[in-house]
């Protein structure tokens, strides 16, 4: 592990800090809806209707950390009205392959998962009863 991550001062850990970046709520999900566009880019207002519940505001600052990290590249169109395309460079194309081993590992233990929930709600609401 890089050194800087040892020291108390967490705000200088690359891994940190990516690891925030990605697991954030909308970061994954751009990057998986970029790689399944036929064209391997996206207009902004293709990304905000493919990806349920984001915000233009959010959909916006998320977009510009992914560029800002080299993950993402911003095509700017001077039209009228101009047109701004989306697309992932190969930084972000490198990520695809952890992205979808993770959502395989979902998928394979979501059984599991779904169980060890239910058990845990089932015997917390238990203990909800008891102390009311």
């Amino acid at each position: 592990m890089d050194k800087s991550c040892q020291n108390q001062d967490h705000s200088k850990c690359p891994i940190r800090e990516m690891l925030t970046r990605l697991g954030d709520k909308w970061s994954i999900l751009i990057i998986y809806t970029l790689s399944q566009a036929p064209a391997q880019r996206l207009r902004f207002s293709a990304l905000l209707k493919g990806i349920q519940g984001i915000s233009q505001r959010m959909l916006t600052t998320t977009l510009r950390n992914l560029e800002r990290d080299g993950a993402v590249k911003r095509h700017f169109y001077p039209e009228v009205p101009p047109r701004v395309e989306y697309e992932l460079t190969p930084l972000g194309k490198s990520l695809l392959n952890p992205v979808q081993a993770l959502m395989v590992w979902v998928e394979a233990n979501w059984g599991e998962i779904s169980a060890a929930r239910a058990t845990f709600d089932a015997a917390n609401a238990k203990k909800k009863d008891k102390a009311a």
